[in-house]
């Protein structure tokens, strides 16, 4: 009997010494997320997306803003060519893309390093004849500008407004924002 008390009173001193940490226990579906100044340059939902040009996995450049000239929105997809990637891969592939013909997919290869090897990681990963174009992000610059990580998406309006960024999970959010371009 001793012990179970003493078991209780140290979870009990440890949930007291966490300070704010029950709220975690109670989580909501409020987004918290701090609203981004839509004059200001970044990668945060809100603000106008950075302008780059990256090679593609065929050596060619691609510029942004060149794009959205072309698309009513890009869409971007940080990879890492592991499976969870592949996974979210595939399901954006056969459940948006074809839904969005005029909007420009691209995945992000962040990790391959050099063109050569994110065209072998492409190839081999299946994704070489797909609506996907492969950006090569060789110096982390888009990993960088838009604060991503695996499975980080991000959709640019026409415009250059970032409409949506934040970790691939089932596709709503993505065809949420893409239902209102």
């Amino acid at each position: 009997m001793f012990i179970v008390k003493a078991i209780a009173l140290v979870l009990a001193l440890t949930t007291v010494s966490c300070g704010g940490m029950t709220d975690d226990l109670r989580p909501s579906s409020a987004d918290n997320r701090q609203t981004a100044d839509s004059a200001s340059t970044g990668g945060t939902q809100g603000q106008k997306a950075p302008d780059f040009t990256v090679s593609d996995t065929m050596g060619s450049s691609v510029n942004l803003y060149a794009q959205l000239e072309s698309h009513s929105a890009v869409v971007l997809y940080f990879t890492m060519w592991c499976p969870v990637c592949s996974a979210h891969s595939d399901h954006m592939l056969t459940n948006t893309v074809p839904l969005h013909p005029n909007v420009k997919f691209f995945l992000v290869d962040y990790v391959s390093g050099t063109v050569p090897a994110a065209r072998e990681a492409q190839v081999s990963n299946g994704y070489a004849n797909t609506a996907f174009g492969v950006l090569v992000d060789s110096s982390d610059s888009l990993l960088a500008s838009f604060g991503a990580t695996m499975g980080t998406t991000v959709v640019i309006s026409k415009s250059g407004e970032v409409l949506m960024k934040e970790d691939y999970k089932d596709g709503t959010a993505l065809k949420n924002a893409l239902a209102n371009l």
